[in-house]
């Protein structure tokens, strides 16, 4: 009796188990754009001016490109229950310091701590996943947890617009403190604790790594934020450039690398990576870009504009149920194809709306991107990881997460340097024309990624269905 009663347990536990992931993808994609709407606020209220708040974007994003790499070591080490409930704690330690910060450098240091903590939540718990869940029914566990991840990268804007406007600023890092706690709780219940042998930690491959990365990205910063000072730039790009070479020298002479490139022999990981990668470039600055067009162009309150990015999320959760029918009848190569496209032709007629467009156009916008959005992302994560196995599974799926999270900040990057040129850059065109501008390159860069899926073959991730 006693036996069946423990086999019950585990086998809730099983169930139960993807709820613990799809916590940990709301409150990290939630966090990461939460900010985007509420910048203008805190900066008001700290002193700054919004241009000096974008600092606050990218310091979290490139924490977590740095630590991310160290998270399937340590989950393989000391298991990943225990590893995913340290990550929580250090995320929620983190936003309740940058509730309490008075200043930008006491704000920074806390999105460090927060951003070590997600750098390890998500990539732990997918690897649980991994670990736990034969190929066959994998394509429904991640579409299940990737939907969370979505809701809270679109809801996050119209979260912190509300936020802001109603309460306080300090409440968008203080709503994770109670999601946190409980992540904490289901995790000590619910998580296995899975380990794997794992070698020396490659602590130089992470140095060389990880730098290489924060000098490409402070390139993208300076010139979007107007300081392009020529030899700056040209300095980064070759300290960028001879890191990743060292790193690649480095990654030929090491048994276990941090970032194993051999993985990249296995061909949908490596073209789940580039695909993504670059639709990412044009999608990721959305939540960015139009809550503030819709504020400094058009004169929204961050409260509308915010809200406007929600029937994405709603949308979003629509479609779900019908995912895995959608990829079986199509496959995943046309699906990938065709969602590039149509997200770039919504891009596109973004670039077209003017100061008097009625709000219910905007509506019916983000009602089809949130529903390709969905489609696409649940895609192009399923793909990169469907020939994995129980070797590959932690390296492959660390990487997956280091260049979602790169993409992020790339994207956010990206777009800021694009709307730059046009809008005080080059070309010193006005606001309205600015932004449709960014929006038509960005399209260019999600239609674009359209050539990559290309190369899939028709049954490629079938066995994931």
């Amino acid at each position: 009796m006693l036996e069946k009663t423990e086999e019950k347990k585990e086998q809730n536990a099983v169930h139960l188990l993807p709820w613990v992931t799809a916590i940990a993808m709301f409150i990290q994609s939630l966090d990461g754009t939460i900010l985007n709407t509420s910048l203008p606020s805190i900066a008001k209220d700290m002193g700054y001016s919004p241009t000096e708040m974008h600092s606050v974007i990218v310091t979290y994003t490139l924490t977590l490109a740095m630590f991310i790499p160290l998270s399937g070591w340590l989950a393989d080490k000391f298991g990943t229950r225990t590893m995913f409930m340290i990550a929580v704690f250090l995320f929620v330690t983190g936003s309740l310091f940058c509730a309490l910060s008075v200043d930008l450098q006491s704000f920074n240091l806390a999105r460090v701590l927060q951003a070590i903590g997600a750098s390890m939540m998500v990539p732990i718990a997918r690897l649980a996943i991994l670990y736990q869940y034969p190929k066959s029914e994998l394509l429904k566990t991640m579409n299940f947890i990737t939907v969370f991840g979505l809701l809270g990268m679109v809801a996050g804007p119209s979260l912190g617009g509300f936020l802001s406007d109603n309460l306080s600023w300090h409440w968008i890092f203080l709503v994770n403190v109670p999601i946190g706690l409980i992540g904490i709780s289901m995790a000590y219940k619910i998580m296995p604790n899975f380990k794997h042998a794992v070698g020396r930690f490659d602590f130089r491959g992470l140095v060389y790594f990880s730098l290489a990365l924060i000098f490409i990205t402070m390139v993208l910063e300076l010139i979007a934020s107007g300081r392009t000072h020529m030899m700056v730039i040209l300095g980064l790009l070759f300290l960028s450039g001879l890191l990743s070479l060292f790193y690649y020298i480095h990654y030929k002479r090491t048994e276990k690398p941090i970032i194993d490139l051999r993985l990249l022999n296995i061909r949908t990981l490596k073209i789940g990576l580039k695909g993504s990668l670059i639709t990412r470039l044009g999608i990721g600055g959305l939540p960015l870009l139009l809550p503030l067009m819709l504020q400094t162009s058009f004169g929204y309150s961050a409260s509308v504009s915010g809200l406007l990015l929600l029937p994405s999320a709603l949308s979003n959760v629509a479609v779900k149920p019908f995912m895995v029918s959608i990829i079986k009848f199509f496959g995943y190569r046309t699906v990938l194809i065709s969602n590039t496209i149509m997200l770039g032709l919504i891009l596109i007629v973004l670039g077209f709306v003017t100061k008097e467009t009625p709000l219910p156009y905007y509506i019916i916008l983000m009602v089809f991107y949130g529903a390709f959005t969905s489609i696409q992302m649940s895609a192009m994560n399923t793909i990169t990881l469907s020939d994995l196995d129980q070797d590959t599974a932690s390296g492959g799926n660390t990487m997956l997460v280091i260049m979602q999270q790169l993409s992020v900040s790339f994207g956010v990057s990206v777009a800021s340097l694009v709307l730059s040129l046009f809008q005080s850059g080059i070309f010193e065109l006005n606001t309205a024309k600015a932004f449709q501008y960014t929006f038509i390159v960005l399209a260019v860069f999600t239609i674009l990624s359209s050539i990559t899926f290309s190369r899939l073959s028709k049954t490629d991730g079938a066995g994931y269905m």
